[in-house]
């Protein structure tokens, strides 16, 4: 597929976030092929993880049973159940911790995810809570696997001569509806993001954008041509934001218009704890961009990266 081709499809899933601070991000929905790529990367990792572990534990246990007279097939029927709900609570732990502890870290992003570059957004520009991620994946849940399974259940049972009747179609058409229900809306969602408040997004390319050629205080941190006033931030109060933050703030230093750089002007006075004054915004707002900047172009010298202000 050529460039001018793949442009209207990406311009298809151009979306913007309004963000708390009433910043707009530009963002891209990811395409349903990288979230069912990503979903199905999920669950291999999740399997194989799981194999793996109960292998080892059964090769552990072996060695050490291994030269006694125990025999784990002798065991009492209370000790092997007890063992069975042990194992269980492990694998359900396992699959709903995995998504949970993930998405809810700053890259809101599984394995599966960050491997097909895309993350979990909340759509009101907030961060993810808990009650959205455990929403959002216990529906998944109800959409996808819980009648999947039943549907491999049901295939067991007719091959043992057993008569299911109307549920195996019942559960076709519950399985196809879930399915096909990204297809029916513009953004892509599904039934989970609807009830969780989220959508799934392209994550962008973790490096800084290329320096923003300006005049007066971002130039050279020199003193503002109309207060004469010279803009300096502290460590503290430079740490507030990061790196998606200082890219955002270049594209409203480069495009937007003077009252829409006065509201960011005013929400990051607010942020630092600074009083918001008027008529001199653009300096205030290139001194704070290109010390920002200073400031995680030398952390990530050290190694260290601020990805967002929920870093």
């Amino acid at each position: 597929m050529t460039a001018a081709a793949r442009a209207p499809i990406t311009e298809k899933r151009a979306r913007t976030l309004v963000t708390p601070e009433g910043i707009v991000l530009p963002i891209t929905l990811a395409s349903r092929g990288s979230r069912a790529g990503a979903l199905i990367l999920d669950v291999m990792i999740i399997m194989f993880g799981l194999l793996a572990f109960y292998l080892a534990l059964v090769w552990i246990a072996g060695g050490l049973l291994d030269g006694t007279d125990l025999d784990p097939a002798a065991a009492p029927r209370g000790a092997q159940e007890f063992m069975q709900i042990v194992l269980a609570l492990i694998g359900f732990f396992t699959w709903y911790g995995y998504f949970l502890v993930q998405e809810l870290g700053p890259r809101g992003a599984t394995l599966g995810k960050r491997i097909t570059g895309i993350r979990v957004a909340a759509r009101g520009g907030g961060r993810l809570t808990p009650e959205a991620v455990i929403a959002r994946n216990l529906l998944r849940d109800i959409e996808v696997f819980y009648p999947l399974i039943a549907l491999l259940v049901l295939a067991v049972m007719s091959e043992t001569g057993e008569d299911s009747g109307p549920l195996g179609w019942v559960m076709t058409a519950w399985f196809a509806l879930f399915l096909l229900f990204p297809f029916f809306n513009r953004d892509a969602l599904r039934a989970g993001d609807i009830i969780a408040g989220t959508w799934v997004v392209e994550r962008p390319r973790a490096k800084l954008a290329d320096v923003l050629s300006t005049q007066g205080a971002a130039a050279a941190r020199g003193a503002s041509a109309v207060t004469g006033v010279r803009y300096a931030f502290g460590e503290a109060e430079l740490a507030v934001y990061g790196e998606r933050e200082l890219q955002t703030l270049e594209r409203m230093l480069r495009d937007a218009q003077p009252e829409a750089l006065a509201a960011v002007h005013s929400t990051i006075c607010r942020k630092i704890g600074w009083e918001p004054g008027a008529g001199d915004e653009r300096a205030f707002l290139e001194a704070f961009y290109a010390q920002l900047r200073a400031k995680l172009e030398g952390d990530m010298r050290f190694g260290k990266r601020k990805a967002d202000k929920f870093s």
